[in-house]
């Protein structure tokens, strides 16, 4: 009987050990849990064409074969553009061999012999644009011929109808051009990057490498001068639009309903004051159509809509201390702040111009939550859609009567409903369920056989009297009265948010890692978003302070865990996470016991302009906020173990970065370790030459060799690739 009752108690232990374990392979190669694509489908017919590609031949009479890109048009279905060749640039950038095809007569067009960027349909599907070795041209469909709008560009030098590499990285956009509504004008950006100081970097070959020069303008370095110009496509003549000139950035333009109305976004160096030009078309004339000034910054976004009434603009601000939902009138009679409270919106998902209502996502009823509201567009009647703390994504139909919802949580992969969006006699507004489509059931099959283990919400408390939101996951087969060494993922970086209520935000490296006996914690410090204004910009003018001082209290409250080995505290990051990395094992080194920088700015004097003084001002202005706060200046202070990893061909985050740590720690005569990766960029990856597995190996082996305990795995030994890696 005893052995009986005996056998009964191990058999709940014998099921977790049967589950099976998480590899690298499993994550990075064979893609064990990736999750089903699910495909909003209102059950609308397409018009898009069927496009035989394996009939289609090349200008060389050749078979066209499947394009790497199709875009189609809603307004003009026979017209479609493939790009073949794609060739990426930088991160929102690249260029292709491009290729008309016309459905009715079948026919297939080269546009240029050479690659080029942004093939744009002119709203009337007569013309196309698209850039071409620095400048901008107009391909006529029915001629068949370019014309250059611009003749000027030169690389390095002079830049028409794309962005230079800091508004692309930090403004968020690369095509910069922009048709009127009705295709009679083409709005478009010059960038004269002339003054820009240099960057380069060596790409290693088998032969004598490449140096690759680009423009690139540290923090307080001089930016390009940029113009916009308006470009009249039946008379073949431009306007320049008029703007204060000086040290400014034109983050965006936008064209109102008016097809002789674009807005020039202006915005000072400083970032704290965005004016919004309504400027005439034909002359370059403008007018101020909304000023916003901030004590720290505004934030630039696309969240801006020019309604088809010709007479209303809906954006989001934070001048009420939370981003929050404002409809103007272009005259400036009117002004409404929509939505309000100590919440946050996160998206609009739709305007519903006919009935006058906004659907839009909101950090609700938590900060790491989203749900979907709909209101009218005085902000009178709100109503919540989807419900409970989870995480909501959304996409609704055009008609604004049905909406997808994809809802996960922290622990649990999503579920996808189709919703009837319910209006009743008394204009409430409901949603209810039509249908479920996908519940993730064989994910979740994946899940349960290899023991995913279920992450919690935690509260942790800082030292200036705030509560940090944090999710923690413990190793599997948890023992409390066991002692666990734990590895903080952070990111940190302004306005970012790890610790969020969706499936994912514990990732599968995260699962694996918790499997080997490791804690796994998440906090996001001062300066993440979705708390408001004050809580995100509380680090204006000392990046890494705050940020840093709240991963050391976390770390602190997290070492007094009974379960919990406080001697054994790692901290790993990439990119600003690096940055944080770097921070935890030099200013955090009393509770930091290891730590793994990938990709870190080092020192925010060796990073772009835009980003950097954002935050920081120029280093002139703030040079105390700068160096207080570099981890370059505190590598004396080290006593754990550290790793620094890094791609040179880093275009975002310079190799610099890397290699002037290291040069901090050799002086201060710190043992360290490092890797470089040769020719990879911010992103450190590929497939094909195994430099994802590699780099996901190489950390995950170190944290085992300098984390583990008696309570944890020890390192696997090396992996062989599998055929065709």
């Amino acid at each position: 009987m005893r052995k009986f009752f005996l056998l009964l108690f191990l058999l709940p232990l014998f099921a977790i050990a049967q589950k099976k374990p998480i590899s690298l392979e499993d994550i990075y190669k064979k893609g064990t849990f990736r999750g089903e694509f699910v495909r909003a489908d209102f059950g609308e017919a397409s018009k898009d064409p069927d496009i035989k590609f394996d009939d289609l031949k090349d200008e060389n009479e050749k078979p066209f074969g499947q394009p790497e890109d199709v875009i189609y048009s809603s307004t003009y279905p026979d017209i479609v553009l493939l790009k073949k060749g794609n060739e990426q640039i930088y991160r929102r950038s690249s260029k292709s061999l491009v290729y008309l095809y016309q459905a009715g007569t079948k026919k297939l067009t080269k546009l240029e012999n050479e690659k080029v960027l942004h093939p744009t349909l002119s709203p009337d599907g007569s013309k196309i644009a698209y850039v071409k070795e620095n400048n901008l041209y107009i391909y006529d469909i029915a001629s068949g011929k370019a014309s250059a709008v611009t003749t000027d560009g030169k690389w390095n030098f002079v830049i028409n109808g794309n962005c230079d590499w800091v508004y692309e990285e930090e403004f968020e956009f690369t095509r910069a051009f922009e048709w009127s509504p009705k295709g009679n004008y083409l709005a478009y950006y010059r960038f004269d990057e002339t003054k820009v100081k240099e960057y380069n970097m060596t790409i290693y070959d088998n032969a004598h490498n490449k140096d690759y020069r680009y423009k690139y303008p540290k923090a307080g370095d001089g930016n390009s001068t940029v113009d916009i110009y308006i470009y009249d496509v039946a008379k073949g003549t431009k306007a320049k639009a008029e703007y204060e000139q000086g040290d400014i950035y034109i983050p965006r333009i936008k064209w109102t309903k008016d097809d002789n109305t674009l807005v020039v976004y202006w915005m000072n160096r400083h970032q704290n004051d965005l004016k919004l030009l309504a400027t005439n078309a034909s002359t370059g004339s403008s007018s101020l159509l909304y000023q916003e000034k901030n004590k720290y910054f505004v934030e630039i976004n696309d969240d801006w809509w020019y309604l088809k009434d010709g007479k209303n603009y809906l954006f989001t601000s934070e001048m009420s201390g939370y981003r929050h939902l404002y409809l103007y009138s272009l005259d400036g009679k009117t002004k409404t702040q929509v939505t309000k409270g100590n919440f946050e919106v996160t998206d609009v998902n739709g305007v519903d111009e006919a009935n006058k209502r906004i659907y839009f996502t909101m950090a609700y009823p938590r900060p790491m939550d989203r749900n979907l509201f709909v209101t009218d567009f005085e902000g009178k009647k709100t109503f919540q859609l989807t419900q409970g703390e989870a995480w909501h994504r959304v996409e609704l139909n055009d008609a604004f009567t049905k909406f997808y919802a994809y809802r996960s949580d922290l622990n649990t992969p999503q579920t996808v409903t189709v919703n009837n969006i319910v209006v009743n006699k008394k204009k409430e507004i409901t949603a209810v369920v039509e249908k479920t489509v996908n519940e993730s059931a064989k994910l979740k099959s994946k899940l349960d056989e290899y023991g995913y283990g279920k992450a919690e919400f935690i509260k942790v408390p800082n030292s200036k009297g705030d509560t940090l939101n944090g999710w923690m996951l413990k190793p599997a087969n948890f023992d409390p009265a066991k002692k666990y060494p734990v590895l903080f993922c952070n990111y940190g970086g302004p306005g970012s948010q790890q610790v969020a209520n969706r499936f994912g935000a514990v990732s599968s490296w995260h699962q694996m890692l918790a499997q080997k006996g490791f804690i796994v914690v998440s906090v996001d410090n001062t300066g993440t978003g979705y708390r408001g204004e004050e809580f995100k910009k509380k680090t204006y003018l000392q990046l890494g302070k705050f940020e840093i001082e709240d991963q050391i209290d976390a770390a602190k409250f997290i070492g007094n865990m009974s379960f919990v080995d406080k001697n054994n505290i790692g901290h790993w990051g990439w990119s600003y996470g690096g940055f944080m990395s770097a921070l935890a094992i030099t200013k955090g080194n009393e509770v930091f016991s290891a730590a793994v920088s990938v990709a870190p700015v080092t020192n925010w004097r060796y990073y772009d302009n835009i980003y950097t003084e954002r935050y920081m001002r120029t280093p002139e202005e703030n040079p105390k906020g700068y160096d207080d706060n570099s981890p370059i200046n505190f590598t004396d202070r080290i006593k754990g173990k550290y790793l620094i990893i890094h791609g040179t061909a880093d275009d975002n985050v310079h190799f610099q970065n890397a290699t002037q740590m290291i040069s901090a720690l050799v002086k201060s005569n710190i043992d360290f370790e490092s890797a470089y990766y040769p020719n990879k960029n911010h992103g450190i990856g590929g497939q094909m030459d195994n430099t994802t597995f590699h780099l996901w190996s190489k950390m995950t082996n170190w944290i085992l060799e300098n984390m583990g305990n008696e309570n944890t795995q020890p390192p696997a030994g090396p992996a062989k690739p599998l055929k065709g890696f």
